[in-house]
């Protein structure tokens, strides 16, 4: 069963929801971490606030104890000990009798409930500590031990009322819980309007290229205005485009001048087939034609491998077999077989210099070398000299052909090893070869990762091509 693939990234939705979600989840941490760390401060504060209020409560009482003759007038000082909580209604006092823990004094019914819930044998004297009435009312109680006038000790109960300080806390809570969905919704409106003001670059990114076709591949994404992040990517992206381009246009040509080359053969043997048909002839006519049309199916095989060799190399798919090959013995061999050729254009031929071996395939290089000395001698003036010069530096090899005839003009330099390309247009195909000679000298030096160039002046045009060396073995 097949799948869609690019139905899958669908799935996840677009950039602009995955980062709104990513923004509220993040907002819900916060708002969570926020509240959390805001109940804990107002919950210390309250019990900070309720110690602070009961130490001065507990200063008072030691005073007014102090003040009091002995355990017998504590009932006739009630009142003193009433005013002591005026405006105070959530503290509660009860006094003991230390060792017999009877109670002396309780000030509210929940002061006596405070010598069960808070009684000095569980609590330890002079901290703050939780009870819980029978009913389950909290409060926080204070346990301590003062002495009144006579010297006579006294244990005290000091009480307060929690139930403000949680009401407090659970309407914290009460409004947390209703502003916080409004707080992400807000926050969620927020992250998309963000999320999609930010990713309009993107958008017009996509836009740009929704919209490029064969016939408009010149458009361009402007960086100006865009984050680093998307100008690094929109810079890689125009690069994309001039690539394709050049290779667009680079395709084109090609194709019309390989219909140009391939136009002359074809009409050719069509032209003579057809002449031949036209009447009747002898089997020797016929078999003249045959061979003429066998010359031309030749010529047009070669080029066609030729282009096949180019397209492969170009996209470092042509196979080489890589031994040590020396260009000067090479570079002989080929002159021996070209001298023949040489001499019917009165041309002279010889090979200069020595190299260490080169690592490459020794046909490559050998046809490599019979491009560059037959464009040579074609393009030499008789009576001049064809000077194959070999030399070599710490990595590479070098092999410069210099031939005297017409320069080559500036503006063509650049251009000829492009293929079908011929400086002289008015070259015929038979005095001035296929025009893909140097296009697979180019291709030969490419996929042997070394390099061609060519320097015309003077009179004097030379072709230097350079190989790697191949490694020395221990």
């Amino acid at each position: 069963m097949s799948v869609d693939s690019a139905a899958g990234p669908r799935l996840l939705g677009s950039l602009a929801l995955q980062i709104a979600v990513a923004g509220v989840l993040f907002g819900i941490v916060v708002a969570v971490g926020t509240v959390a760390v805001g109940y804990w401060s107002l919950f210390r504060q309250l019990d900070e606030r309720a110690v602070i209020e009961m130490q001065g409560r507990r200063e008072l009482l030691v005073r007014l104890l102090a003040a009091t003759p002995s355990l017998a007038g504590i009932a006739d000082a009630k009142e003193r000990f009433a005013d002591l909580f005026f405006g105070h209604d959530d503290l509660h006092l009860a006094l003991l009798e230390p060792g017999t823990g009877r109670v002396i004094a309780a000030f509210s019914e929940v002061a006596t409930q405070s010598v069960v819930g808070l009684g000095h044998a569980k609590a330890v004297p002079d901290t703050m500590h939780a009870w819980v009435t029978p009913d389950g009312r909290r409060y926080s109680g204070w346990h301590s031990t003062a002495a009144v006038a006579d010297g006579r000790g006294v244990s005290y109960l000091l009480s307060v009322d929690r139930r403000r300080d949680a009401a407090l806390l659970a309407g914290f809570v009460k409004a947390t819980l209703v502003a916080l969905p409004l707080l992400l919704a807000l926050v969620a409106m927020g992250a998309g309007l963000v999320a999609r003001t930010g990713l309009a670059p993107v958008r017009r990114l996509k836009n740009l290229v929704a919209s490029i076709g064969t016939r408009s591949l010149g458009q361009r994404v402007a960086v100006s205005g865009l984050p680093s992040e998307l100008a690094d990517m929109a810079t890689e992206f125009n690069g994309m485009l001039r690539r394709i381009d050049e290779g667009y246009q680079q395709l084109e040509a090609f194709a019309g001048d390989l219909a140009h080359e391939m136009r002359t053969p074809v009409a050719t043997l069509l032209g003579r087939t057809q002449v031949a048909l036209s009447r009747s002839r002898s089997a020797d006519e016929f078999r003249e034609v045959m061979e003429g049309n066998v010359q031309e199916l030749d010529r047009l095989s070669a080029l066609i491998n030729d282009m096949l060799f180019i397209a492969r190399a170009d996209h470092d798919a042509a196979p080489i077999q890589a031994e040590p090959v020396d260009l000067a013995t090479e570079a002989r061999r080929v002159a021996d077989f070209l001298s023949l050729i040489a001499e019917e254009k009165g041309v002279n031929m010889r090979v200069l210099g020595t190299a260490p071996p080169v690592s490459a395939d020794r046909l490559l290089v050998q046809r490599a070398i019979t491009n560059l000395l037959s464009n040579a001698i074609r393009h030499s003036v008789e009576g001049s000299t064809v000077a194959i010069e070999i030399g070599a530096n710490a990595d590479t090899a070098s092999l410069e052909v210099d031939n005297q005839g017409l320069a080559i003009a500036p503006e063509h330099l650049d251009r000829v090893f492009d293929r079908f390309f011929r400086a002289d247009p008015g070259r015929s195909r038979d005095a001035g070869g296929s025009g893909l000679g140097l296009a697979i000298v180019r291709s030969i030096a490419r996929v042997h990762h070394g390099s061609i160039t060519v320097r015309s002046a003077g009179g004097h045009t030379r072709f230097r091509l350079q190989l790697p060396l191949a490694p020395v073995r221990g």
